[in-house]
Parts: structure tokens; sequence; C-alpha cells
């Protein structure tokens, strides 16, 4: 007999939430979107029509009082979660949600704490942890972890110029015909004037994801202990004395996207390279490198990923989650570390 499949509501179909989230999770053979919540009317009918979704509503309140649902997927800004998820988790349900956590750190906590109070979870949207080359790349390096075959872990180095990050993934963006009405937005963090928020938010907005990625590598948590004074780099230190790099934008791309990831052990490393994010059926690679010393010969290897990308998979991940046949990816308690690194980076950077 096959399963039941999940029942998926979605808040908001946007940009990201069309482009990003619908139309992978549309193809996700164990789930089903039911529903959608969609404050621009039209643009909600001219999704649903497209991606066969059979209810719409005008606003997420009116959709959870009228479906059972399963989960949640709720593509919205992130300067809007301190106000919205703390709502949607009333459901009872799980709930997705792009990163970061939240615009702030008291946001983030809020929403934290909302989490644990709701007696579910949330999943934040670290597709770079879903795609099928870093999945491999992360079970290689605990493997090498476990059995010392290369030695201790010594360095990550972490590598992200600005490129074309979108790689054609909203060709096929549905748009609104009208303005949108009036949102109620988080307020700005109290402790920061606007430049150095503006600071804030255009770092967690554009490198988090790296910030995330890094902790995930090491395998344990991290402190920034260096800001290079351009802003072009920033260093830290693991738990354990790892020493781990950011490199953010020492080189711009136009047409490509390059980002890397490089873990070091004593013996050899994995290599991790990363397509844009919104590039459709393209994983990224895994390289290998092996060099047991005592004569034997190196060798290098670079493994054959699927042909699924980050996003897709990042929904499987989601539904499988629901299902309890495995645990989400990224929770808000770690997504909440991630903010507060970045807070330490801020001030280490330009003492705010």
């Amino acid at each position: 007999m096959d399963k039941k499949k999940i029942r998926i509501g979605f808040v908001g179909v946007g940009g990201m939430g069309q482009c990003a989230h619908l139309k992978n999770y549309v193809t996700v053979p164990d789930c089903e979107v039911v529903a959608l919540a969609e404050i621009k009317a039209d643009l909600g009918a001219k999704v649903a029509a497209r991606y066969g979704v059979p209810k719409v509503y005008a606003d997420h309140q009116t959709m959870l009082a009228a479906e059972k649902l399963d989960g949640l997927v709720a593509s919205q800004p992130f300067t809007r979660h301190g106000t919205l998820v703390p709502e949607l988790l009333k459901a009872g349900v799980p709930v997705f949600t792009e990163k970061p956590l939240a615009g702030t750190l008291p946001m983030g906590e809020k929403v934290a704490a909302a989490v644990k109070e709701s007696g579910t979870w949330m999943m934040l949207g670290y597709h770079k942890r879903s795609d099928p080359a870093t999945m491999h790349a992360k079970a290689q390096i605990d493997a090498f972890k476990a059995s010392g075959e290369l030695g201790p872990l010594k360095y990550v180095r972490l590598l992200m110029p600005a490129g074309d990050w979108i790689a054609g993934g909203f060709n096929d963006l549905l748009r609104a015909d009208g303005a949108a009405p009036k949102m109620e937005w988080d307020p700005a963090d109290p402790g920061m004037d606007k430049p150095s928020y503006d600071l804030y938010i255009s770092f967690v907005n554009y490198y988090i994801h790296q910030v995330n990625l890094m902790r995930h590598l090491l395998g344990e948590s991290y402190e920034v202990t260096y800001a290079a004074p351009s802003g072009v780099m920033l260093a830290g230190q693991s738990k354990s004395g790892v020493a781990c790099v950011l490199e953010m934008t020492p080189f711009e791309t136009s047409v490509d996207w390059q980002e890397s990831a490089l873990v070091c052990f004593q013996k050899g490393w994995v290599k991790l390279d990363l397509p844009a994010p919104l590039a459709n059926n393209r994983p990224g690679r895994v390289t290998i490198f092996k060099d047991p010393g005592k004569g034997a010969i190196p060798i290098l290897t670079e493994p054959q990923m699927p042909w699924i990308h980050a996003m897709r998979q990042q929904a499987m991940n989601f539904v499988a989650a629901i299902r309890g046949e495995r645990l989400p990816l990224t929770t808000a308690d770690e997504a909440l570390e991630d903010l507060k690194v970045a807070r330490q980076y801020l001030k280490l950077w330009k003492d705010v």
C-alpha cells in the first residue's frame, strides 16, 4: 500500500516561494501541495493554476482555519519571521522557512522560543546542506574523523564570491499585476544604529549560508576570532581548535558561480564545489584526495552525484523529516547560533 501523502500548505508564493520551493514540492511523490495563502490575489490564482494547487486563500489565518495540513512552507522575507513564524507555529505542524532565522538576534530568540512552546519543530532553508554533494562530503568527512584514516582534521576554508546565483532560475516566475498590500515587519535591532543594522542585514542575507555550512562541515560550533578590515575575510576557531576561514567575495563573476569548501586533514582533503542556488538538476561536485604516505600512491577521486539539485533534495528532506524518517537538517536552535556568529563578526569588523 502506498504511504499516505504529506499535505503541505504554502504561505506566500513570490519569487523564492515559486522558483526555489513550490515547483520542487509539486514533483516530490511523497507529498501534495493542497493549499496556498497569498496576499496578492491575482498572483495566488495564477500560481495555483500553473502548479495544480486546489485551494487558494487570501491569508494564512484563513488557510490554517480551513485546512488540515501536515507541514507549512513559508518563504517570506526573513525580516518578518519574528512576527509571522510564531503565528504559524500555533498550527502545531512543522514549519519550513528560508534562512536566516530572523533579521535580528532578539527576533531570532523570539522565534526559537516560540518553537519550543509550540511542541513542533522548524526547519530552516539552508539548502546547501541538502545538495547531494554536500550530503556525500559530510558523510565522508565524518567517516574520516571517526576512522582516523587521514589523521586529524586541521582546517576548513569556504570561498563565496558574488556571482550569478539565479542561473536562469526565475525564467518561469509568475508575477503579480498590482502592488502588494502592506505587511507587518519586525522591529530593527534596538542595540544598533541604522548603518550598523543595515550592515548586519546585508551580511546575514548574503553570507549566512556559509556561516551555517562552516559549522556543518566542522561538525561542531566555532567562534569568529578575526575580521579583515576590508570585509573580505573572517577567521575563526572551532570548539576543538580547528582553524576555519570564510573568504567573502575576493573576486566577482558575472555569468558563473564559484562557491567552494575545502576540508583538510593531515593526510588528505575533501573539496566541495557548489552550483548556483537556483540552478536546476545540477548537483555540486565532491573531490577527495588521500595521501597515506610510506610509499603508497596518493588517490584522487571524484564520485558522480545524482542529477538532483539542492532545492529539490531539500524539499524531499523536509517531507522525510515530517514523516519521522530523518531529522530536520537545520533547526531553530542551530540557526540562532548563526545569528550569534554574525553578531560576533560585526563586532570584530566594525566594533558595533
